[in-house]
């Protein structure tokens, strides 16, 4: 019979395990000893041999696949669909309307990732939102010699901070735990969004003078041709001669990968306009049917992962009657969906461990007790320092359904409203988004071909700052109270 002693400190090892766990497995990825995907299935398995799981391991890493297996359909044919659009130049228009927003200033093109990020965020998926901005922006991150970290770290910020819109999830889950008014959550917190999105605007602005100061340095004879003015090819060389005809082969001379190591140039890039996919004819069909898919994404009639088989079935059908040409459509594709999807499922080992050995549990438990007393009216601030780490440690589910409920029922008792620690406990969603189980995140990466650990290097920091400012500002305008 287990003694209360030996349970507290099987307890304490699972905490322990848990937290060390985690550690292992981002020292890893940031230091780049091993792959993200190695590193999720390894560490975990490691740690939970360690619990005492042994054979169970398989049942609990297996129960989180098949729990996690719709979102993989969903990446694997939303990363079909969207490919298809690009290949057939649905998003061609939207690419040369952002770069003659935005020019080709390094400066600008960030502050651009922001704002496209923020307006497709409002839909609330993050998946989709990640496709569409690295259609749209990677190929100017690649042709000005951009560094493709720098628009992963803008829009995991954006796109974090934004989801705390009621239909994002986190304000969902938080008012069915806690049994209060999803728009009493969120409305109260407008001015804190935007705050916050004030903050990673600023971010995005030092960001993208940094890029700029490091391509002048690097290519210092690009900036007597406009380059720095934002208007690239598009002023009088130093010469005199005019600059008819110069643009392209000035914008191809700078396109570099993100690390400036090998010169590329758009030739067979995605957004080619000399490549074979193109269906100009067809734009107006793709387009409504990329409307359609994202109207019915919305309303939620359709379980997403359906949603996206049958919308990249029609696209492939309608685009390239040929079956051949479908074909190379699909296997064109395949790389980047097993690298996602392999992600996803790699993630699901993590999960799995943390869930069935009781990790989460125990940490959750440990987490309300190590409060004291004494701190019980600043319950709600409390609740927002820990869904920074908490919500990047584990699922939302985990944290909304598990931990949130008992941290409110603590501050009931000191007269903590359950709205305030509802509002509290979604300012941790910049960090949250960062998090390896985001598969979001993983896409965004993966698409963007940027290793996690040199995301997380650029980003952390900076959403921990998003975050506590969030919470601050929060106070400050009374949606959250002290006490």
């Amino acid at each position: 019979m287990i003694t209360c002693h030996t349970l507290q400190e099987v307890r304490a090892m699972l905490v322990a395990l848990g937290f060390l766990m985690i550690i292992t497995f981002m020292a890893l990825i940031m230091t780049k000893k091993m792959t993200p995907l190695l590193a999720l299935i390894l560490v975990p398995t490691i740690f939970g041999l360690f619990t005492g799981a042994g054979f169970g391991l398989g049942d609990m890493i297996m129960d989180a696949i098949k729990s996690m297996s719709g979102t993989a359909a969903l990446l694997m044919f939303a990363i079909m669909y969207f490919g298809i659009m690009i290949d057939v130049g649905l998003f061609d228009r939207l690419v040369s309307g952002i770069q003659k927003l935005v020019g080709n200033d390094p400066a600008k093109v960030v502050i651009g990732t922001a704002l496209l990020t923020a307006i497709i965020s409002l839909d609330g998926d993050g998946s989709t939102t990640f496709i569409v901005v690295t259609a749209a922006l990677l190929p100017i991150y690649q042709r000005l010699g951009m560094s493709p970290v720098v628009l992963t770290c803008v829009a995991g910020l954006t796109n974090g901070t934004l989801n705390i819109v009621p239909w994002g999830g986190p304000t969902a889950r938080a008012a069915a735990a806690l049994g209060v008014d999803a728009a009493d959550i969120f409305v109260p917190m407008l001015p804190s969004l935007g705050v916050a999105l004030i903050v990673i605007a600023i971010f995005a602005w030092q960001l993208g003078l940094s890029e700029r100061r490091r391509l002048q340095k690097d290519r210092p004879e690009l900036w007597g041709t406009g380059f720095g003015g934002g208007n690239l090819g598009g002023g009088k060389p130093k010469d005199g001669t005019s600059p008819s005809g110069s643009s392209v082969a000035v914008l191809e001379s700078v396109a570099r990968k993100g690390d400036g190591s090998e010169a590329a140039t758009m030739d067979g890039t995605v957004l080619d306009p000399d490549r074979e996919t193109l269906r100009p004819k067809m734009f107006y069909f793709n387009l409504a049917l990329t409307v359609a898919i994202m109207v019915l994404l919305i309303v939620d009639v359709l379980p997403l992962a359906y949603l996206f088989m049958v919308g990249t079935a029609i696209a492939l059908v309608a685009n390239f009657p040929k079956v051949s040409d479908q074909v190379k459509m699909i296997a064109a594709h395949s790389s980047e969906i097993i690298a996602v999807v392999s992600m996803v499922l790699g993630a699901a080992v993590l999960t799995g461990v943390l869930s069935g050995t009781g990790m989460v549990d125990a940490m959750s438990l440990w987490l309300v007790n190590i409060i004291p007393d004494s701190l019980g009216q600043y319950m709600a601030v409390i609740t927002g320092l820990i869904s920074i780490p908490a919500t990047f440690l584990m699922s939302n589910d985990a944290f909304y359904f598990g931990i949130l409920p008992v941290l409110t029922e603590a501050g009931a008792h000191f007269g903590v409203p359950a709205v305030d620690m509802a509002r509290a406990s979604i300012t941790g969603q910049p960090v949250h988004m960062q998090s390896p189980l985001v598969p979001a995140i993983l896409l965004l990466v993966s698409l963007s071909r940027v290793d996690l650990g040199d995301h997380h290097k650029k980003v952390l920091w900076r959403a921990a700052v998003v975050s506590l400012v969030m919470l601050a500002s929060g106070v400050l305008f009374g949606a959250i109270h002290m006490g």
